[in-house]
């Protein structure tokens, strides 16, 4: 029995203090979610993943069968048991039905709260009292009187402060002016990138030091992976040469002025390649096709998802070497597109997706498909799709005459 899409609502998070006697307190998330009643739904389940960590606890709840039957399409509010979790912990909390059905699914991204501290300025005595957050139970902080520089210029004292316990969140304050501490946020905007030479640079207004990185985001607002052999000791500034201008792509600062992450080619000012997966003509196979604006060369290959809202994928073990992207000139004569045909059994497994890249440049970001079309496919549901897919090959084709080669180094990438 198929479900609507409509049978999950809403899904609202909250985060309180639990704080036991003569125990130490915990910090909890609240999950409450808003579902209609259908004779098909059994049940819910929802899941919290810590993005930090990337540990995954999760709590189903059964929906009786009379329940079901007397109340179809009445609204109903679940309250799961909470999760325990961290200070500022990044989340990303999912909810499913029971039994699960592909598409009908809840996602969303939390970040826990981070305490406050208060202080006070006594100009007379030349003195900053602080004051940390109190809970019965709740751990010893430090803190710490810094001299800061903003954008180049200093911007006086800075309060930081933080819990005693293990990688705990540093929270800072100016005292002086409006209490609010100037952000670096300039220094990160200084990127340029220089399309003859294919070079992305970053080229602060100031001496900085500290270690830049290129990564990528499987997800927009989603965490961002370095790639390999590209991070960098910034002396000032940093150079990339070769670079592919994808979306995906970023730059990350861990410098003595702060942490960043800019994606300079988001804003798709800049010419981008295209992956799509179709259904091969072959039977038993599905195709990658690139298109691209301007000459590339490509390569793909699969990858495992241990959990299907996490973006990060790994290697899959047991998948076929897969050749770079090729032309077929005895089926398509006239095509400026590429491609190559993946086993359809491999890719259609628990998890997999397909991961593709440039291999004609130094730097890459992968695009990653994960939504496959493993379905019949001598279905006419799939025959009307493959024909809006040559419609759309058609359009992307037109005006570009790229030429290829299948002889390319495959890069080192994440995972």
């Amino acid at each position: 029995m198929a479900l609507p899409s409509s049978v999950l609502q809403t899904l609202a998070l909250s985060t309180s203090m639990q704080c036991p006697p003569a125990a130490r307190c915990s910090l909890l998330l609240r999950v409450l979610a808003s579902v209609t009643l259908h004779e098909g739904l059994r049940g819910l389940e929802v899941c919290s993943t810590g993005l930090d960590t990337q540990e995954v606890h999760c709590q189903t709840v059964r929906i009786h069968r009379a329940s079901r039957r007397l109340q179809v399409e009445h609204q109903l509010q679940v309250h799961f048991d909470c999760f325990r979790v961290s200070v500022a912990q990044p989340l990303y909390v999912t909810l499913r039905t029971v039994p699960h059905f592909c598409g009908i699914q809840l996602g969303q991204h939390y970040q826990v709260e981070a305490g406050n501290f208060s202080y006070w300025v006594d100009r007379k005595r030349k003195a900053i009292m602080v004051q940390v957050p109190e809970a019965p139970g709740s751990p010893d902080h430090f803190v710490r009187l810094c001299f800061r520089r903003s954008v180049c210029e200093d911007a006086g004292a800075l309060v930081r402060g933080w819990a005693a316990t293990p990688d705990a969140i540093r929270i800072q304050m100016c005292p002086f002016g409006d209490g609010e501490c100037p952000e670096a946020e300039a220094l990160w905007d200084a990127i340029h990138y220089h399309p003859g030479s294919q070079a992305l640079s970053w080229e602060p207004a100031c001496p900085v030091s500290g270690h830049v990185s290129l990564c990528w985001r499987a997800e927009p607002g989603g965490p961002c992976r370095e790639l390999r052999h590209s991070g960098q000791a910034a002396h000032g500034g940093v150079k990339y040469l070769l670079v592919d201008t994808q979306p995906q792509l970023c730059l990350k600062f861990s410098t003595n002025l702060g942490l960043g992450v800019r994606c300079p080619f988001q804003p798709r000012h800049f010419p981008a390649w295209k992956m799509t997966i179709q259904p091969a003509p072959a039977p038993g196979l599905l195709r990658a096709t690139f298109f691209s604006p301007s000459p590339a060369h490509f390569q793909v290959r699969l990858c495992h998802r241990r959990r299907p809202w996490l973006p990060a994928c790994h290697l899959a073990p047991q998948a076929s070497p897969l050749p770079p992207a090729s032309s077929d000139p005895t089926a398509h004569p006239t095509a400026d597109f590429v491609f190559v045909d993946i086993p359809r059994d491999e890719a259609c497994a628990p998890g997999i997706c397909v991961q593709g890249w440039r291999t004609d440049v130094r730097f890459s970001a992968p695009q990653q498909l994960c939504d496959l079309p493993c379905v019949n496919q001598q279905s006419n549901r799939l025959s009307s799709k493959k024909k809006y897919g040559d419609q759309q090959v058609a359009q992307w084709l037109r005006g570009w005459t790229p030429t290829w080669s299948t002889t390319a180094q495959v890069p080192d990438l994440v995972g």
